[in-house]
C-alpha cells in the first residue's frame, strides 16, 4: 500500500543516508529557524500562547526558546516554539507552499530535550530526525490534492 511503502522508507531512514550536502543545508535551515524563532519569542502572538501553556506542567519538560528559566512539556514547548517561529512568517518555503522547519524543528528539539540525560541523541541523530520530518512533510503534500494548487490558488 501507499502508507506501508511510506512507512518502511521513513522507517528505513538512517544517519548514513544524510550526504554532506543534506547535512550542510540541514544545518542552514536549523539556524535560520532558530533565528527567526528567537526573534518572533518577542511576538504579541507568542507571549499570548506562552501564557495560555502555563495551565500544562508535567515532570519532563522542554525548553522555551529565549526563556530558558521557563520550561513546559515537551508537547506545549513544541507549540509555543513553532508559533514563535510561523509569527514573523520569515521561515523557510517550498513548493508546494509550506514551511517545513519551523513545523519540524520545535518539535524535533522538544523531544531530543525530553530523553533521560543518559539517552540523550547526537547532533547527528537531531539531524537526521529533522530530515525525517521535512521528509515526511514533503511526502504528505506530495500526496495532498489540496496542496497540488495552492499557488494557483493565490
Amino acid at each position: 500500500t501507499i502508507t506501508g511503502n511510506f512507512a518502511n522508507v521513513i522507517h528505513g531512514l538512517n544517519a548514513n543516508h544524510l550526504t554532506d550536502q543534506v547535512i550542510q543545508r540541514s544545518k542552514r535551515m536549523i539556524l535560520d529557524t532558530l533565528g527567526v524563532g528567537l526573534l518572533g519569542t518577542s511576538t504579541e502572538v507568542c507571549h499570548k500562547v506562552k501564557q495560555y501553556s502555563k495551565i500544562y506542567s508535567s515532570d519532563i519538560t522542554s525548553t522555551i526558546w529565549g526563556h530558558l528559566d521557563f520550561r513546559l512539556p515537551p508537547l506545549y514547548a513544541a507549540f509555543v516554539n513553532g508559533v514563535a517561529v510561523h509569527s514573523m512568517d520569515f521561515d523557510d518555503t517550498w513548493h508546494p507552499a509550506t514551511h517545513p522547519s519551523g513545523a519540524v524543528l520545535p518539535a524535533v528539539i522538544a523531544l531530543s530535550e525530553a530523553f533521560p540525560q543518559k539517552k540523550k541523541i547526537s547532533g547527528l541523530d537531531l539531524l537526521l530526525a529533522f530530515n525525517v520530518g521535512i521528509e515526511v512533510q514533503g511526502r504528505l503534500l506530495r500526496f495532498s490534492s489540496e496542496a497540488r494548487n495552492i499557488p494557483k490558488r493565490y
